[in-house]
């Protein structure tokens, strides 16, 4: 009897903490500490739906008492209370009531899913093809993301940049399976398709970014294979005026600053590298004229200033070698089938070298 106790106790414990727990969250991850309009929203909706639940468990708690304690059978009182079954007043009280709460809640939900659906901005195009509006195309991989800026003529991976205090909308699909794309702290997830394209738009607020480091997480958020949960990407939510230099900056990447010869002998032998194992399926240029079939692996251009390797791996040499030397250790599933194997422990810390030179001038 002792030890069930126990058992018991240590039960509630766990699972008390685990729920203590699940509340936690950082200000770049967390669906709780929203950075922005949609994320707002979703959040102030989530608030209304659960003051209107607690508000029916107190409700119907303090009944529940009520009934309890006063109508309980007295001892040695055999008397039947008065029946009141099929009382019309209190059938139409909770029939009524339900329906109110229904509408105060259905109502905001209604007007906020059409508001956040309203992506008619894209469509609105100049004679040249580009648009007014800020337009990413995502294309989400086995495991990992392909960002495109058409408007920029910009095409990056795995770490995502947008301006802040501004709407920025998304095309978001597929190349093989169905994926989820989702920013926890700045609004909803859409699912990535093979067959169709989906459009989004979010909102990154200034101040909420900066209180964040400028730096947030996205994650895919539809099991997607055996590397689903390594399946992240790093969004930058930059001030305008940033955002624009970031821009100019990675459109300097072009076939000419591709070709040029590192000053560093490791990285020089590296590029060579490169070129004869990796140019088939990686880029180095932001402007990668490939269509997009043929962009079978992520684009590294800027590769030396990115937050994370492979989406995941503390970003220096040592983890990038590692990560060249055994991907499927790190991403089961991955289609890195390249290199691995093949090179010898010179030739990955040259591959290695020159790929942490790639950086943004």
């Amino acid at each position: 009897m002792k030890r069930k106790l126990t058992n018991w106790r240590l039960f509630t414990f766990t699972s008390l903490t685990a729920l203590f727990l699940s509340g936690c969250g950082e200000p770049f991850l967390s669906t709780l500490t929203p950075a922005g309009e949609a994320g707002q929203t979703a959040y102030d909706l989530m608030l209304l739906s659960t003051w209107i639940m607690v508000g029916v468990v107190i409700v119907v708690s303090v009944l529940f008492a009520i009934a309890v304690l006063k109508f309980r059978r007295k001892k040695d009182d055999p008397a039947i209370p008065k029946q009141v079954e099929g009382s019309h007043v209190l059938e139409m009280i909770w029939t009524i009531i339900p329906i109110i709460l229904l509408i105060i809640l259905a109502i905001p939900t209604v007007l906020a899913t059409f508001d956040l659906a309203d992506t008619k901005a894209m469509d609105k195009k100049k004679e040249d093809g580009t648009t007014d509006a800020m337009v990413v195309n995502v294309r989400a991989n086995l495991y990992w993301w392909e960002f495109e800026y058409p408007n920029q003529k910009i095409i990056t991976s795995q770490e995502l940049v947008v301006p802040t205090d501004q709407k920025v909308y998304f095309n978001v699909k597929a190349s093989d399976v169905k994926h989820s794309f989702w920013i926890p702290a700045a609004g909803g997830k859409i699912d990535t398709n093979v067959e169709n394209v989906n459009q989004i738009w979010l909102e990154f607020d200034g101040e909420k970014a900066e209180e964040a480091d400028n730096l947030f997480y996205g994650k895919c958020a539809e099991l997607c294979g055996p590397s689903h949960a390594l399946m992240d990407f790093k969004v930058h939510a930059l001030p305008k005026r940033e955002f624009d230099q970031w821009v100019t900056a990675m459109q300097a990447i072009d076939a000419k600053a591709a070709e040029a010869k590192p000053e560093d002998p490791a990285a020089a032998a590296g590029q060579e590298i490169f070129n004869q194992k990796c140019l088939s399926c990686h880029a180095v240029t932001t402007a990668d004229a490939r269509p997009e079939a043929a962009r079978t692996a992520p684009n590294l251009a800027g590769f030396g200033e990115r937050e994370r390797i492979a989406g995941i791996l503390e970003h220096n040499e040592e983890e990038l070698k590692n990560w060249i030397s055994n991907p499927e250790e790190y991403k089961p599933g991955n289609k890195m089938t390249g290199t691995y194997g093949e090179l010898s422990d010179q030739e990955t810390d040259q591959l290695a070298a020159y790929l942490m030179s790639l950086k943004v001038e």
